[in-house]
């Protein structure tokens, strides 16, 4: 009866440990946590991409930064990388045109907006620019409409898309 009294004892010391430190917990660690009622998920990975993936907060932990305007980023400052949206500013799959259409834009949207990054990128066989690193769609909305303003030409080809976005590290 003892024996059973302090082992229940020590898994009870065990799980409370386990419980106290699920501050900064990463998706796989979410995921690979056994849920009642719901299947079971074990996902093995290399260090390399622990590393890269953002870590879940509690909302109480995220204070909104109100000093830099939105989808803004310091390039110096540490990242994670986490799912977020981008304004799409152009696309399109002419070979001889579309790069340099692609590259002029970023530059007229570089000299209006110089806080917010662009990239133009290739993905057969698009080419696409897309700028903004926007935690929720309301602020990229926010954004997308002063773009629209600044750049009326633009206006019908851009609009807010999912993307992968940088968010600094505090």
């Amino acid at each position: 009866m003892k024996k059973s009294l302090y082992i229940f004892l020590v898994l009870s010391l065990i799980s409370g440990f386990a419980v106290a430190q699920n501050g900064n917990r990463t998706i796989i660690d979410d995921l690979n946590t056994s849920k009642w009622g719901q299947g079971n998920v074990k996902v093995m990975q290399d260090e390399a991409v622990q590393n890269v993936l953002g870590i879940r907060q509690t909302a109480a932990v995220i204070a909104p930064d109100t000093t830099k305007t939105i989808g803004a980023i310091d390039p110096a400052a540490n990242f994670t990388k986490v799912k977020g949206f981008k304004i799409q500013v152009f696309s399109g799959n002419n070979q001889q045109r579309s790069k340099r259409e692609a590259e002029s834009k970023q530059a007229q949207v570089r000299t209006q907006f110089p806080e917010l990054e662009s990239v133009v990128s290739f993905v057969s066989p698009f080419w696409r620019l897309r700028v903004g690193n926007f935690l929720t769609r309301e602020d990229a909305n926010t954004m997308l409409k002063e773009m629209k303003k600044a750049f009326p030409g633009f206006g019908r080809e851009m609009y807010v898309v999912d993307d992968v976005v940088k968010r600094p590290v505090h």
